[in-house]
């Protein structure tokens, strides 16, 4: 016999089972250990390396596959990064970039993939890799390893891999290789199978093309073995030091000399998502101490005439780090190093490959440790919201290092006027790799991108989005944040709704232009006219300045934020009705004189990216 329920138990049961449906999941993430052994040849360039990888399956699924990266197989003639950047340097920009021939493509890659000779090519080869003694199918496409399970990862379960793999160091090209221009020997990055992350939109295995990372977060036990006369760095913590030397050592200990060729160096980095490392016989090391904060090491080829350019950065970037602390949050492991290499600046964790001793690059390369590193955002998917806001917050640390006054975004409200005019703006919700130039997707990703953080702060006030900055760290460090995390702590703090200017600003290529209108007297009261121009609404500020030198400004809500800012200075202020995004004019009112006005003038701050501003300000004739 079947006992009914009461109504309003039914009732309850089945809200319960829906809202058991609809609920947000936990934000699961995998997670994975690497214990790698490498043993390097100077004189072929060539090494051999085993992994012994534990994987963790923390996600809902079975996985009857796994994916690697072999970024270097990308250093061949005829890869996919070859012939995407000879495509790219077809394209003739109508307003060249400073430095480059006019064409597209990166300056560092051009075609010299192309011409490199079998000695020079990158390659990552895997002889193997078995689970429980039993070899796995390996289907190579070109810069990903798909690897076909002889028996599924079930979920919230270990897998135990054991990885044998050969690879041969590239020229110097992108990122990683040998022999740079600035004579780095090896500068290590993306140089061993990686595990391919698998998260709540599935496998993320991106072909290598030439833009960011994505990694699954994990520990890293790493032993080097090479030349004896090479010194290794790494984004890590050594672990032998007193038998190595080369400056590592224990002060006043006697580092015993190498009994044969070789020496091995012994690095560990926990709770990252990669492990990046260089080598030279000619390194040297400076080290620097913080307030509070972790041991910093620059590590660079020994050339007596730059010596004192890499003290001065070492004592900025030293100074630097209090600064970084308040404003963005703490550092959270022991060490940070500053490693000569690579062909520009490229970011690691715990570690940073810089061609040469600038502490605007430095410092650029060092907030990726906030922007990515700790974040872990999918740089593919969201490259706006790494190098986007490592450029502010660098920008920021500069200015206040410097001490100085005015508007310290105005090289990244440039460049993302000059994109916005270009022609070649593409949403910065673009795939990294799928951008049609490299200019639309480096002036997304870094000055549009930068112009958020900064117009956020225009949005909700600069001292509520120092707030969302904290708290955003506090909450999703290690989470791998996707833009709605951010702007879901941006509400949180600032008591608005944001999802309109994240849906504008990143998924659409719609401008900012507001203009002041008319002026005009009704009923004895000043009215001032307002035009929106453009097709992305916004809250807008105006300022009215008087005859007499006093001023008010009046503060316009936007409809879809459901709030408005605090006061952010001392001038009286008016808060008007919200602006409906619907109506392209809007009018208030004055108490004072029209007779009394010298100028009227939108967003006096510069923080809102109207791309006219010529229309902004009117001031009136005595």
């Amino acid at each position: 016999m079947i006992k009914k329920l009461p109504v309003s138990l039914f009732f309850f049961f089945v809200l319960m089972q829906v809202t058991k449906l609809f609920a947000q999941p936990d934000r699961w993430q995998q997670r994975i250990k690497y214990s790698i052994n490498v043993n390097m040849d100077v004189v072929t360039n060539r090494f051999t390396g085993t992994e012994k990888l534990e994987y963790t399956n923390n996600s809902p699924d079975t996985l009857t596959r796994v994916f690697f990266h072999l970024y270097w197989n990308a250093f061949q003639p005829g890869s996919s990064m070859d012939v995407r950047s000879i495509e790219l340097g077809k394209t003739q920009l109508a307003e060249p970039r400073r430095g480059s021939d006019g064409l597209d493509w990166d300056a560092r890659v051009k075609d010299r993939i192309s011409k490199l000779s079998p000695e020079e090519i990158g390659y990552q080869k895997v002889n193997s890799i078995k689970i429980n003694g039993v070899s796995q199918v390996l289907k190579e496409h070109e810069t990903i390893l798909e690897v076909v399970l002889t028996k599924p990862i079930l979920p919230k379960s270990k897998v135990q891999m054991e990885v044998d793999f050969q690879a041969q160091v590239p020229l110097q090209i992108r990122r990683s290789g040998r022999d740079n221009a600035e004579g780095i020997r090896y500068s290590m990055s993306q140089w061993y199978p990686k595990m391919v992350e698998y998260d709540y939109q599935g496998w993320n295995a991106n072909p290598y093309i030439a833009r960011e990372f994505y990694g699954v977060w994990g520990d890293f036990d790493v032993n080097i073995t090479i030349d004896k006369n090479y010194m290794v760095t790494a984004g890590g913590d050594l672990q032998n030091p007193n038998e190595v030397g080369f400056g590592y050592e224990t002060p006043g200990t006697t580092v015993k000399p190498a009994s044969g060729t070789t020496k091995l160096w012994k690095w560990q980095a926990y709770n990252v998502h990669d492990f990046v490392w260089a080598a030279d016989p000619n390194y040297k090391m400076i080290t620097r101490t913080t307030k509070d904060g972790p041991l910093l090491r620059f590590v660079y080829k020994a050339v007596d005439s730059l010596e004192k350019r890499w003290q001065n950065v070492a004592d900025t970037t030293a100074l630097a780090y209090p600064i970084i602390a308040k404003t963005f949050g703490a550092y959270p492991y022991k060490t940070y190093t500053f490693i000569q290499g690579g062909d520009g600046g490229m970011e690691y964790p715990m570690a940073t490959l810089i061609k040469n001793a600038s502490i605007g690059t430095a410092l650029h390369e060092w907030m990726h440790s906030w922007y990515q590193m700790m974040m872990g955002t999918n740089e593919s998917l969201y490259p706006w919201m790494d190098e986007g806001f490592t450029d502010y917050s660098s920008t920021r640390v500069m200015a206040t290092l410097r001490n100085l006054k005015g508007f310290w975004f105005n090289g990244a409200y440039r460049g993302y006027f000059a994109l916005a005019k270009s022609g070649y703006e593409e949403p910065a919700s673009t795939h990294s790799d799928h951008y049609n130039t490299n200019y639309a997707y480096s002036s997304a990703a870094y000055s549009k991108g930068a112009v958020f953080m900064a117009q956020l702060g225009y949005i909700v006030g600069d001292s509520v989005r120092d707030k969302i900055l904290l708290s955003y760290y506090n909450q999703w460090r290690f989470k791998h944040p996707n833009p709605n995390d951010l702007i879901r702590v941006a509400e949180k703090i600032s008591g608005m709704e944001l999802d309109w200017y994240k849906e504008y600003w990143i998924y659409t290529t719609k401008t900012i232009d507001y203009a002041v209108g008319s002026i005009d007297v009704k009923d004895g009261k000043t009215q001032i006219s307002l035009k929106r121009v453009g097709k992305m609404p916004m809250p807008i500020d105006v300022l009215l300045t008087f005859k007499d030198g006093t001023q008010e400004l009046h503060y316009i809500p936007l409809n879809l934020m459901y709030g408005e800012k605090p006061a952010e200075d001392n001038t009286p202020r008016t808060v008007h009705t919200e602006w409906r995004w619907t109506h392209p004019e809007y009018t208030f009112e004055t108490s004072r004189n029209i007779k009394d006005l010298k100028s009227i003038e939108i967003d006096p701050s510069q923080r809102l990216a109207d791309i006219n501003r010529s229309n902004n300000k009117l001031v009136i004739p005595d």
